[in-house]
């Protein structure tokens, strides 16, 4: 399981080559070297270690418990399992497979962040030969910075995920990916079924994909993640502050290496950015959305599970631990894209969607994704009887 020790006690970025391929730097096309980022992103995947495929029987076995959960899952949500009408294909995925994946399906917002964290994070004016050449070293590592945050991201949820939706972050296809190894390694550790702790993932998976497929809730994410990247504050004194003590007139090529690694080892440092009060106003809204997704998909789950696993109430007591047990790298990823699921927020959605279905019905809760003004505010998921309120206040005749 994840701890809560020191991003420093496995540091991810250890041991790369930084200047075997600092000459590529100077030649890497857009924001972000993404090349880099994949190799980065498979070795902190597989640890380095050849990586066996998965068994054939595992995938049978796994085809036949996704068919199970997609039948129970629209049986209680009423809504497709895919976009546009398309059937969800869950796969067996290998660590580095999920990886590839993930790069590509969060690729949209990495490099928009990137774009971002390009504006102003250059040194001040320079005067002297050391402070030019710093000048352009940082030109160079910029790329390389983003392609190491990106394959840290990719990598590092690749070694706990179980499938797509480690963080509830809309896909762009109906394709999910099952890590089988991860669920494997989850059972044996606790002592459950592997059939049941899969058939729970395939549920999850499933219930989270459907609500995250309709329109005006992939829009509504879609347009938060942006907004957030988009409020990133670089910050160039900050960012200059840390390089401006390398000693790049030592000659000692191995000496340059050791000292990059050390500027570069703590992820907080490769943005070089803040927190913004841009960011901290879109924040309500995404917390609204996040707890609302969260709090109904957990209620599927659980009335899928509590008929189908014999297990059930040991497997989600464990899941709930494993959820809020969080590493270093977890919070790298939730301060990256404004995406952190807390016991509050996961209590809040629990309390609204119980709070709806104790004032109305299940029907009356399904509006939330056949309506797109049925998103509740962030006051609403406090006080569910106001949106109830509000969702049947009658249209207003605009003739």
């Amino acid at each position: 399981m994840a701890s809560d020790d020191s991003f420093d006690e496995d540091n991810p970025f250890g041991g790369l080559p930084f200047l075997g391929d600092l000459g590529k730097l100077f030649n890497a096309q857009g924001p972000i070297a993404w090349d880099v980022a994949r190799q980065f992103a498979y070795q902190i995947a597989t640890e380095g270690k050849p990586e066996a495929n998965v068994d054939p029987l595992q995938r049978t076995k796994l085809a036949e418990l996704v068919r199970v959960a997609e039948l129970h899952v629209a049986n209680i949500t009423s809504l497709e399992t895919g976009s546009s009408g398309q059937r969800v294909s869950l796969e067996a995925a290998t660590r580095s497979e999920w990886a590839s994946a993930t790069l590509e399906a969060y690729r949209p917002l990495l490099d928009r962040l990137a774009e971002r964290l390009t504006q102003g994070t250059l040194p001040s004016e320079v005067s002297d030969a050391d402070a030019q050449i710093l000048d352009g070293l940082l030109r160079a590592l910029n790329p390389m910075m983003m392609a190491m945050s990106a394959g840290s991201i990719a990598g590092h949820l690749a070694t706990k995920a179980f499938g797509n939706y480690v963080l509830p972050i809309p896909r762009p296809d109906d394709r999910i990916l099952i890590l089988i190894d991860n669920i494997e390694a989850f059972a044996e550790e606790w002592s459950l079924p592997s059939e049941d702790v899969q058939l729970w993932v395939c549920v999850s998976e499933v219930a989270t994909h459907s609500v995250l497929s309709v329109n005006h809730v992939k829009t509504a994410f879609e347009q938060l993640l942006q907004r957030y990247v988009d409020g990133f504050q670089t910050d160039p004194r900050g960012f200059e502050d840390r390089f401006m003590d390398l000693d790049i007139g030592s000659g000692d090529p191995a000496d340059l290496q050791q000292q990059l690694q050390s500027a570069l080892s703590d992820p907080e440092n490769l943005l070089g950015a803040l927190r913004s009060d841009a960011q901290s106003a879109v924040i309500p809204d995404l917390e609204a959305l996040l707890a609302v997704v969260v709090g109904y998909v957990d209620y599927v789950v659980e009335k899928v599970g509590r008929g189908l696993l014999g297990s059930y109430d040991s497997l989600s007591e464990v899941v709930r631990r494993r959820r809020f047990t969080t590493s270093a790298g977890d919070q790298f990823v939730e301060k990256l894209f404004g995406v952190e699921i807390t016991a509050d927020l996961v209590d809040r959605g629990s309390t609204f969607i119980s709070g709806v279905l104790d004032r109305a019905d299940e029907v009356t809760l399904a509006r939330l994704w056949n309506d797109p003004k049925a998103l509740p505010t962030p006051n609403e998921v406090d006080a569910p009887g106001l949106w109830l309120a509000r969702i049947d206040l009658p249209e207003l005749d605009q003739g």
